[in-house]
């Protein structure tokens, strides 16, 4: 019994290991967190990398670029795809487009595309429209999650997928060709 009493006076005393017991409690948490934090900065990266390359490629529409080449979806989605060269080849896969043309800037209501917790792309279509048209330009781009963490806050398509959209309206410059 003197041992034993002995043993755990011996143990309640000892600070040996106190770090690593420490850090076994908080470092699952605070990697989870770190990798949280990871994933929210891409998500925003991946928009605003988005944002760009939709305005820089719609500006090949804008200009008549697109209709004169007789330009359809998938030279548009190429366009729009090699100005995120860094999403990887899954880039044409992942990213749909819808163009259309609007009678006005005020009465435009595009069409929900989101239906179940899936992008349904029946519905998209490419028309760029031609000279002094009122065009509207969506891409949307499905960005895989990985951090459980913020995939409640974050999934907005089934396959813990986020839809990352990005919108650009304008008015086609003056142009003889029309598609």
């Amino acid at each position: 019994m003197r041992k034993l009493d002995q043993f755990l006076r011996r143990f309640g005393r000892a600070r040996d290991g106190a770090t690593a017991v420490e850090f076994a409690l908080i470092a699952i948490p605070f990697a989870t967190l770190l990798f949280a934090f990871i994933e929210l900065g891409l998500v925003f990266l991946v928009q605003t990398t988005l944002d760009n390359a939709t305005e820089d490629a719609a500006r090949q529409i804008r200009t008549g670029e697109m209709q004169v080449a007789k330009g359809d979806a998938t030279s548009f989605k190429t366009a729009v795809c090699d100005e995120v060269s860094w999403f990887g080849a899954g880039c044409s896969g992942n990213l749909k487009v819808d163009v259309r043309v609007f009678t006005s800037f005020t009465n435009q209501t595009p069409t929900n595309l989101v239906k179940n917790g899936s992008f349904d792309d029946s519905s998209v279509e490419f028309t760029p429209g031609c000279g002094g048209d009122i065009v509207l330009v969506r891409t949307f781009y499905q960005w895989p999650l990985l951090t459980p963490l913020l995939s409640s806050a974050l999934v907005n398509l089934s396959g813990n997928k986020r839809l990352i959209s990005s919108t650009v309206t304008f008015r086609n410059e003056p142009f003889t060709q029309c598609s």
